[in-house]
């Protein structure tokens, strides 16, 4: 719980002199703020980036029904979490933006990652 939420500290990195301790909100200077966001992950096919997709809910009153929604968040992960597949669930926090759209940090990979099928 060194960064503020709860989830498990990853295992320091192999390599420390060629760490980017940047962009590392667990051995580095990055800060988590805001959010903190559970989803799957959909996208790896960017350089220490995926894609996390999450499923929500919007009340549509004029039917009183519920309709489903989602959003795609592209997040950045730090090297002691490498590597992440298609098909996991993550968790992750808003932090400062690391470029033009990345704007959120993978923070946890969750137990139960088995491609969003319970």
């Amino acid at each position: 719980m060194a960064i503020g939420l709860d989830v498990p500290t990853p295992p320091e990195p192999d390599n420390p002199e060629e760490y980017d301790y940047e962009t590392c909100p667990f051995y580095g200077e990055l800060s988590v703020r805001g959010q903190v966001i559970e989803g799957e992950v959909v996208s790896t096919d960017m350089d220490r980036t995926v894609v996390v997709e999450r499923e929500y809910d919007v009340a549509v009153p004029k039917y009183d029904r519920q309709m489903k929604r989602r959003s795609r968040i592209p997040a950045h992960v730090p090297e002691v979490l490498e590597p992440l597949s298609v098909g996991e669930d993550v968790k992750i926090a808003e932090t400062r933006p690391l470029s033009k759209t990345k704007h959120h940090v993978v923070v946890s990979v969750e137990a139960n990652g088995n491609g969003g099928e319970d």
